[in-house]
């Protein structure tokens, strides 16, 4: 890639626009896009827009959709109105409609007025459903076939309409009025008997979602049912577009993304793919970065201020039994892995729609059981190690009781705070971690003390 750099850049130099114009349509589709996403983080964006016309227009057309949103947004912003259109109908309706949403409204607007008048409704159909629901994130764009049909006038049919069709190999079968009525994949219908039927071929218990459906619910049906496309239909349950897995996983991918962004303590940020965020963050203003991440900070130094405190609170404990300090890094570190454990594990089973939140209490129960069997096995091991090194019995019950009782509440924190927070309404994915933390160093010390006042007493007294 860097000697291909290289020599893009000698020849731009040297204006050899006709050797150029030659050199780059002769890379492959997915090579253009990683040129150019390189290009475009160096912010050369005056080569990036030069070497996006002298592709060919169907190879401009492949690169683009290749490319992330940022980088799109930036390229059309940047195109006379007759390559901006260019690009823009060559989109599949959803990926369009995705880049739109993205593009400043007064942008927009100059897209929509310079579209045709067929691919302006297509657009508009989406547009107007609500934004993350199936609606918005279907293609119009698919074959269907009447029940009446043979194999033969179907696959002429298919012929026909290849070109504009997001995908083939799953068909759907409509009645008079556009209701879906039944379903069978293209390999059905090149084995079925030439003298048969539609009808006869397909299933008519056909998987489907409403134009309404949450697009999260779209992607993890898909996911869960191994399907290539699933049917979208209006109220009337007539078919209006489907939803394909490529689509599907990005929304999975997105939703995924935008969490974890979220528990890295960046969530107010509004954008809503991976590369505008990191943008943002890397490139925006200081004071943004400052508002969006020093909240958090805040909480976790009030926690290790009062962290601080409950130290202070048994100083003359300290003194006493110097030995206990050597274990308070262990305490406190082990607390706070297995709480981020949990909080982790919590978001992306949320996020995936693998926790059902009316049996939260069941997976909450599950957690904690496991977080104290792992507390009580690696309690036992820190009594025998802190025995064998310090020679002290009671610091070795204390050590392994206080890792015990620490680890079972760190992880019944990590589970319950996202939990709280989702039924509050707040931002749970930017806010666990931060309480957590703060909860569990606070608690995991004032366990560690009260336990050596146990244990210990005899030293201390």
């Amino acid at each position: 890639m860097s000697d291909l750099i290289r020599e893009i850049r000698e020849l731009l130099q040297d204006k050899q626009i006709a050797r150029l114009k030659e050199l780059v349509n002769l890379q492959e589709t997915y090579d253009l896009a990683e040129l150019l996403q390189v290009l475009g983080a160096e912010a050369k964006w005056d080569e990036v827009a030069v070497l996006f016309r002298l592709l060919n227009k169907d190879l401009s057309l492949d690169v683009f959709e290749q490319l992330n949103l940022d980088m799109q947004e930036r390229l059309i912003q940047s195109f006379a109105d007759d390559k901006a259109n260019e690009i823009v109908e060559g989109m599949e309706p959803d990926d369009r409609v995705r880049l739109l949403d993205e593009l400043p409204a007064k942008v927009t607007k100059r897209l929509l007025n310079i579209m045709t008048q067929e691919e302006r409704n297509k657009t508009a159909v989406l547009l107007g459903h609500a934004p993350q629901t199936a609606g918005r994130i279907m293609t119009p764009e698919y074959v269907s076939l009447k029940s009446e049909m043979t194999p033969d006038e179907a696959l002429e049919r298919i012929r026909a309409q290849r070109k504009r069709a997001e995908t083939i190999y799953v068909l759907y079968v409509t009645d008079a009025r556009r209701r879906l009525v039944g379903v069978l994949s293209l390999g059905d219908l090149v084995t079925a008997e030439k003298s048969a039927r539609i009808k006869e071929i397909m299933n008519e218990n056909v998987i489907r979602v409403h134009t309404g459906t949450d697009q999260e619910e779209v992607a993890r049906l898909l996911k869960d049912r191994d399907l290539l496309a699933v049917p979208v239909v209006d109220s009337e349950d007539r078919l209006v577009g489907i939803v394909t897995v490529d689509d599907a996983m990005d929304v999975l991918e997105e939703e995924t993304t935008e969490d974890m962004f979220k528990k890295a303590g960046i969530g107010p940020i509004l954008y809503k793919t991976e590369e505008s965020r990191s943008s943002r963050m890397i490139s925006g203003s200081v004071w943004h970065v400052w508002k969006v991440r020093l909240p958090f900070l805040v909480i976790t130094l009030m926690g290790g201020l009062l962290a601080g405190a409950v130290i202070h609170a048994f100083e003359e404990t300290l003194e006493t039994v110097v030995a206990l300090a050597i274990f308070i890094p262990v305490i406190m570190d082990m607390g706070g892995n297995v709480g981020t454990q949990s909080s982790t594990i919590f978001t992306r089973a949320f996020v995936l729609g693998q926790i059902n939140m009316k049996r939260f209490m069941h997976h909450f129960y599950r957690e904690v059981g496991i977080g104290a069997s792992m507390g009580a096995a690696l309690g036992i091991a820190a009594t025998l190690i802190a025995i064998a090194w310090q020679g002290i019995p009671e610091l070795g019950y204390t050590v392994g009781l206080s890792l015990f009782c620490t680890i079972t509440l760190a992880t019944a924190l990590g589970f319950l705070t996202p939990y709280v927070l989702i039924r509050l309404g707040l931002d749970q994915a930017a806010g666990s971690d931060p309480i957590i933390t703060t909860i569990k160093d606070i608690s995991g010390l004032a366990i560690y003390f009260f336990t050596a006042n146990l244990f210990l007493s005899a030293w201390l007294n």
